[in-house]
Order: C-alpha cells, then structure tokens, then sequence
C-alpha cells in the first residue's frame, strides 16, 4: 500500500513499490488536505494499474531517473517472455504429459511397466533435454549406456529389454513431433535377439511330470499340459467361466499384477473345448474350491503366486523326473505340439490357443509333430514302396 510523506521542503513526496523496488517520487505540491485527497487517488489508481499489468512509469512520472531502470527490466521480461512462449517442453514434461494420455487405453499392468520405464530410466536420461532436442546420435548413446550395465560377467539388458525402451521413448517422440510439428529422430533398427527355444514335452514326459508332482498341484498342471492355457489365464480362471453343460473354459480374464484384468488382446477371448481328462480334473478341482471364485486357489481363496508356484513346485518336479530345465509357458507348446501329432484341425488348434492364424502354430510347433508321432517321412517312403511293389505285380 502506498504512502504519503513530506519532504524537507514541505511539499508531498508518494512512495509506492513496483516490480520489486521501492519508488519514492517528489511533488510539487505543499502539504495541504487537498492535495493529500489528491495523491491518496493518484496511489490508487498506480496501485490498480500495477495490479492490472497495464501501468507505465513514465505516463505518470517522465522525468523520473527510474524509468529508464524499469524500462529496461520489462524489455527484459518481454524477451523471456518470448523465450518461454517459443521453448518446446522438455522430455520430462512432455513424457509425464503423455503417460496420463494414454493410461486410459492401458491395462493397469501394463501402465505400470511403462511408468517404470519412462521415469525410472527415460526420465533420468533425457529429462531436461527439449523433446526437439533429442537427435538419433542421443537414442544411440542411450542404447549403448543401457547395453553396458552389467552384473557381474552377464550383461544385466537384454536386447528385447532394450529394444523396449527405444520403443518407448520413440513413440514419445514421434506423438511429440506430430503436435510440436518438428522432425522426430530417425528410428534405430531394432538389436537382434536370441531366438527363444520351443521346447515342448512329449506325452512320456507329462505323465511323469503328472506322476511325480504333489497331488495338491496334480489338476492344475493337468488344465496347463492339456488346454495351452497362459499362466494369467489359468490364475485368473474362476469357476463362472468354466461351463460343465457345454464342456467349455471361457478364457474372459487374466491374473496379472495381483487383480484380474482383461485378457492379452481381444484374439486371447476364447471358448477352449473340454478334453477327458481336462473335464475330469476340473470337477474334482470344483470338490476343492467350488464354493470359491477362482479354480486353482489358495486356502485364502486367492490364485496362485506363479512365481512361488514355478520355484517350489515346478522346477523341483522337473528335476525329480529328471528332465531339463523349462519355463512353465512350455505347457502351452506342449498342448499345440500334441494337438498336431494326433492330428487335430491347425485352424481349431490356433483357436483354442488364442492364435488368430496358423502361422504362429507352425513356426514354434510343427518342427515336433514328425518326432512325436514318428513319421517324419516314413508315411511317404511306405506309400512309395507299397506303390512300386504294386507295380511290379
């Protein structure tokens, strides 16, 4: 709030604050009442300017020496003023910005693992740098710092972990390109990666790893071996799915991140056809856990911590059957691998799988199929032989 003092020579002096200084400027007028009244609205009508942005010191005092000081710092803010308006956002901004758009499309798993990734390494890498900043030669340099973390003597990254994070921060990019209009930098070919091994069982294997398995697990790997079921799918199985009348398992939802979500894609929505033996696992299974929600559950009710399921069950059972080392998600291949060797439809087979093609089911499975069921071009050298013997009658 402004002031009105008297100066040594009896005259008003006002005394006002803007834009951080203190201004104190002489009148000519004596210290009367009126001209009290007078520079009492003059302070108010300043102070209602500075407040409203609209106030210029030299339309009030033009001889003042601090003009030209004020002058100078609004030329000041004007420049900085520019300078923000025309700044793009930093990657920080921009990726937090993009997070909270997309989330809505996202599965809350799947939100989960992209926030991990864009602020506990994107962020810290590219943080401050403008999104049009950001040039190919800085996506190399952030491959090859994440391609050199190590543990011990094995490279902690992998190429498809890496490759994640490329991905993401590109598609960050070019949605920020597409609104900022500038030219998003030129995608890096993906790292080549190791070739997962398909490495099914045969039917031997599975009534050993049957036989030997704690019986509490017995039915539930009986559902896995026997129906191509994904690890979230047969957690997540509750008993409203699964249709007795029919002989079908509705696969609507997956156990992921300790709550049920929909399934991997819409393909992954399917109606797998009971066989015998599955049935029969099931309807003992309900004797357990039908007054429940879920199929394959804890005391508690709850599914299955597949982790827990796979270090204390699984692993030790493959080793008491004295078979090697395989992932869990090896069950799924088993089902295809068996489905083809008794010589099921390939277009019903990728059904029941989730598979919207054949394609898949014959890259990773048919290379099997002549093993298990010991035909690998014996039919066709017996059709030739029982042709020529034929002949030569």
């Amino acid at each position: 709030m402004g002031s009105i003092r008297v100066r040594g020579s009896g005259n008003l002096q006002i005394d006002f604050r803007y834009m951080g200084a203190r201004c104190r400027e002489q009148t000519a007028l004596p210290d009367t009442p009126a001209n009290r009244k007078t520079l009492a609205k003059l302070i108010l009508k300043i102070e209602a300017e500075i407040l409203l942005g609209t106030f210029v010191y030299s339309n009030y005092f033009p001889n003042s020496k601090m003009v030209a000081r004020f002058e100078k710092q609004q030329q000041q803010q004007r420049l900085l003023a520019g300078n923000r308006a025309s700044r793009l956002p930093s990657f920080a901004e921009f990726a937090n910005i993009w997070l909270d758009e997309m989330q809505v499309s996202w599965r809350v798993s799947y939100e989960k693992t992209m926030r991990l990734i864009v602020q506990n390494r994107l962020i810290p890498h590219f943080g401050e740098m403008e999104v049009d900043h950001i040039t190919r030669a800085d996506l190399i340099q952030f491959r090859a710092t994440l391609g050199k973390v190590y543990r011990g003597n094995e490279q902690k990254f992998s190429a498809g972990y890496i490759n994640r994070h490329l991905k993401i921060i590109q598609m960050i990019l070019c949605e920020a390109a597409d609104r900022y209009q500038f030219t998003a930098p030129v995608r890096l070919k993906p790292l080549k990666m190791k070739k997962s091994d398909v490495d099914p069982f045969t039917l031997d294997e599975v009534e050993c790893f049957l036989m030997l398995v704690p019986v509490a697990f017995v039915d539930y790997y009986i559902v896995r071996f026997f129906t191509g079921m994904r690890t979230g799918e047969i957690d997540g199985l509750k008993w409203r799915f699964v249709d007795f009348d029919r002989g079908i398992i509705l696969v609507r939802e997956i156990w992921v991140g300790g709550r049920a979500e929909y399934t991997k894609n819409d393909g992954s929505q399917r109606e797998i056809i009971m066989s015998q033996p599955v049935r029969e696992s099931l309807e003992r299974q309900f004797k357990a856990t039908g007054a429940g929600e879920f199929v394959f559950a804890t005391r508690n009710g709850t599914p299955y911590n597949h982790r827990n399921i796979t270090q204390r069950i699984w692993y030790p059972t493959l080793k008491a059957c004295g078979l090697r080392e395989r992932v869990p998600y090896q069950t799924r291949h088993t089902a295809a691998t068996l489905w083809l060797a008794a010589g099921e439809n390939p277009e019903w087979i990728a059904s029941q799988g989730g598979q919207k093609t054949t394609e898949m089911l014959f890259r990773v499975s048919n290379r099997f199929v002549a093993n298990l069921t010991h035909q690998d071009n014996s039919a066709f050298d017996s059709s030739l032989k029982a042709h020529r013997t034929g002949g030569a009658k």
